[in-house]
């Protein structure tokens, strides 16, 4: 009996003990998730918040301002390269920091390099250095988001994606906010290098971490195969996939594209909608994100979806109803647009988390990857839309559009939820080579 007890004591400190190391590890990889997040959020925000404005306070044309759009390009189309970045790796040096590191390197670079020009006399320069600077950004992103799928556990995917969210907001806050504000105070250079610097020292943790991946329960050798865009498409539930991520988010360019626009036109000052969108927003939002993956845990991930559709619906409905009626209300409107933020921010917490749990141990990076660009694209057509339904039919038709598309997707959406067995994650929808005879489960 004593034997019997010291065996089972012992048996429990050792669960106890390797739980421990579990939670050490998950802590971990979150903080290393929240500075690689961050360090690309600094450069993305730099160019999509700050620069515009800058730009144009030193005389540049709306035109030169308005082709910057096109530098969202390598982030819609970056699943072309993702299996290069998933493939191929220094392994001494760590599958994932092969790419990580050095991207960001070259984004830091060219950043400070940037804070020595003289935009207005070096333009026809500028374009192509922030091209480079969206190519590795994007880059970057895959091998961030293939990290974290590889070394998130199920449990922990949600807290992953709020502290992405946190991260995004805390890039609009040091890319976009401080930014102007040290521009303001300091000059172009001294801004810049401040964002090159900081976007640096938040990749620091990563550099002490060693990568420990999830493992394939596959095949290996030889036999596993290579990663690929056509590894993705093969896979048996890929079109519900793919719908899920294109019909969730359909409606939200529709609002969002021209949310600022509807805030000018509604009597706005350009410091009130800054104070709206980037501070105030940036704090919902992480709000939001912390909100996100309590309900997500205690709820599930179909569960909250079906709220997120909902609330969505409700606050597109409320824009509809102000337009409409050409309400002015300056608390209605603040509180739509803080709702909104805070609704979208709490929706990719939910949406990322599912990308995570279908996407392949085998090519992790592509396949969030593959997901992750569907939801942009679609964002972005409906964001290109809204200008012109806007402008032609007005706002009240277009949140009106807004909100019947969100009826429509949340339902369609959830439809192929179901079918490509999303919530019961990895062990059911993983995909496996055409040329075998079942899946491989992981």
């Amino acid at each position: 009996m004593a034997n019997d007890s010291s065996a089972h004591i012992a048996g429990q400190a050792r669960v106890t003990s390797h739980n421990e190391q579990g939670d050490r590890t998950a802590r971990s990889v979150i903080i290393v998730l929240a500075g690689l997040y961050v360090a690309q959020a600094i450069p993305v925000y730099l160019v999509a918040a700050a620069m515009p404005a800058i730009f144009r306070a030193q005389g540049i044309s709306l035109v030169s301002i308005g082709s910057m759009a096109l530098l969202m390009l390598p982030w819609v189309v970056k699943f072309l390269w993702a299996p290069i970045v998933d493939r191929y790796s220094f392994a001494a040096f760590g599958r994932r920091r092969s790419w990580i590191i050095p991207m960001q390197l070259i984004s830091v670079g060219i950043i400070t390099y940037l804070s020595t020009l003289n935009v207005a006399e070096q333009l026809h320069i500028l374009f192509p250095l922030l091209m480079v600077l969206a190519l590795s950004s994007s880059t970057q992103d895959i091998a961030t988001d293939g990290f974290a799928v590889e070394h998130l556990a199920p449990k922990d995917q949600p807290l992953g994606n709020a502290v992405q969210g946190g991260s995004v907001a805390a890039g609009v806050l040091i890319g976009g906010s401080l930014s102007l504000f040290l521009h303001d105070l300091w000059g172009w250079s001294f801004a810049l290098k401040t964002a090159a610097g900081l976007s640096f020292l938040t990749l620091l943790p990563l550099l002490f971490f060693r990568e420990n991946p999830r493992k394939d329960k596959g095949v290996d050798g030889e036999s596993k195969p290579r990663p690929s865009i056509i590894g993705f498409v093969k896979r048996n539930n890929t079109l519900m996939l793919l719908f899920f991520a294109l019909l969730f988010r359909l409606p939200e360019g529709l609002v969002k594209g021209v949310e600022q626009a509807f805030l000018v036109d509604y009597g706005f000052s350009l410091s009130q909608i800054g104070l709206v969108s980037g501070g105030a927003a940036a704090c919902v939002g992480l709000g939001g994100s912390a909100i996100a993956v309590v309900l997500i845990k205690r709820a599930g991930l179909m569960q909250f979806l079906w709220l997120i559709g909902t609330l969505r619906t409700l606050c597109f409905l409320g824009y509809a109803s102000v337009a409409l009626l050409d309400y002015r209300g300056v608390a209605v409107l603040v509180g739509l647009s803080a709702a909104n933020t805070f609704i979208r921010y709490m929706e990719i917490v939910g949406l990322y988390s599912a990308f995570m749990r279908v996407s392949s141990l085998k090519q992790a990076g592509t396949d969030f990857t593959i997901l992750s660009c569907a939801n942009l694209f679609v964002y972005m057509l409906g964001s290109v839309a809204a200008g012109f339904i806007a402008q032609h039919s007005g706002y009240g038709i277009l949140f009106s559009l807004a909100t019947v598309c969100s009826v429509a997707g949340i339902l369609a959406s959830m439809h192929f939820f179901k079918k490509a067995s999303i919530g019961k994650g990895q062990q059911t929808a993983e995909d496996a080579d055409l040329s075998t005879t079942s899946p491989i489960k992981t």
